[in-house]
């Protein structure tokens, strides 16, 4: 047969061919190997998918101008203090915005209490904040059913994810806090940000609910400029009186997600790889089927002048159509059943519960498809090299 490119694209064209039109025969096996390299994708996706909208609703809902204040040394609002008068420090420091009002700094009180998951009937621990009116202005809020609780009563708003999770958040409602039971009067959202997760409430009165005297664990504030970081941060690190660090909120709320995103990363990755390798066998099987059925037909086809690199190569392609086929049918079903699901999750470095929904984002699903056709390079690389290696003679002469 004449050689050149053309004449190659069109061997490694008809054993393909050939190839696939012979599904029909091996169907059984197949579609166990369609399935494998479907359930992959669907699973790693959709645990991946957990991690990558915790880590959305932990980094959303920060204003690029907004900022937190903790002691030194914390890691987390839950490990902070500060008093009073070290939150009058911080707000009068320069570079915050300022209004008729006063300094955007919002003085904060953040603790643990426990409410039944709506799912289970389990308790779970939730995060309340007790807050002064000036966070209205700090945070982005908005009631959206409701009213805002009142300044010195025992009475809580709650975010709408917190509200959608856990039971006894809805208007009318009452929790137990200390030795109270305080009514919910509102809902708010919070740009879709952890905040959603929370329970808000008059921080003077959380503050006598738990003995916790005047002091706070967390300053919010929001800068004059984005550039103004640095001369809040000099100014207030640089003070005698204070032991503080300032951290962008969104920096901050990122360094919060670290650890739960990489649990459960690593979780979606070992089980992906596992997976990963019975379908890697399956493909195995299947090629390897496919190419015992059609020994003396590759056979033939040598004799008349295939090469072996277009036996290769057409297998190769087999594989891959079939991984790639399965990589589809896994990303699909991964899209369709988790994204937008909604949970609840503990947050490792808060002890608090985060609600979030999955997020099948496009990246995942190119990371998911992308897994299927390296299945189906090694599923198919070992078939089309025994296909490619057997003797002609001796594979004419099998049945």
């Amino acid at each position: 047969m004449a050689s050149g490119p053309l004449n190659w694209f069109s061997q490694v064209t008809s054993v393909t061919k050939f190839g696939l039109l012979g599904i029909p025969q091996r169907r059984g096996s197949v579609i166990a190997a369609v399935s494998g390299v479907a359930g992959v994708v669907a699973v790693l996706v959709g645990v991946l998918s957990i991690a990558v909208g915790f880590r959305k609703v932990m980094t959303s809902g920060a204003p690029a101008d907004s900022v937190v204040v903790l002691r030194s040394g914390s890691s987390s609002e839950m490990t902070s203090g500060l008093g009073r008068e070290h939150t009058r420090i911080i707000a009068d420091a320069p570079g915050l915005a300022r209004t008729t009002n006063g300094p955007l700094a919002s003085p904060e009180l953040f603790v643990i209490i426990d409410l039944p998951l709506r799912s289970s009937g389990t308790d779970a621990n939730v995060p309340m904040r007790g807050v002064e009116s000036m966070a209205t202005n700090v945070h982005d809020i908005k009631i959206v059913k409701g009213r805002m609780f009142g300044w010195g009563q025992n009475e809580v708003i709650a975010g709408v994810g917190a509200a959608k999770e856990f039971s006894g958040l809805d208007i009318g409602s009452k929790i137990k806090v200390g030795a109270s039971d305080w009514p919910v009067v509102g809902l708010f959202t919070a740009a879709g940000g952890t905040s959603e997760s929370e329970v808000w409430t008059d921080a003077a009165v959380l503050q006598a609910a738990y003995n916790r005297g005047d002091s706070f664990q967390s300053v919010y504030a929001r800068l004059e400029t984005e550039s103004s970081f640095r001369q809040l941060e000099s100014s207030l690190t640089n003070d005698p009186r204070l032991n503080i660090k300032v951290i962008r909120q969104h920096d901050f709320q990122a360094e919060q997600s670290s650890v739960t995103t990489k649990l459960i990363t690593t979780i979606g990755y070992f089980v992906a790889v596992l997976m990963a390798l019975g379908a890697i066998f399956g493909a195995l099987i299947t090629m390897y089927t496919s190419v015992s059925a059609r020994t003396r037909e590759i056979a033939t086809l040598r004799a008349l002048g295939f090469g072996r690199g277009a036996v290769v190569v057409s297998v190769m392609l087999e594989s891959l159509v079939l991984a790639l086929l399965g990589g589809l049918l896994g990303a699909s079903l991964a899209y369709f059943i988790f994204n937008g699901f909604e949970t609840a999750t503990i947050n490792w470095q808060s002890f608090s519960q985060v609600t979030f929904a999955f997020a099948v984002t496009p990246p995942l699903l190119v990371q998911g498809i992308s897994w299927a056709v390296f299945i189906g390079l090694i599923g198919g690389l070992f078939p089309a090299v025994r296909a490619a290696r057997q003797p002609i003679a001796r594979a004419l002469r099998e049945l």
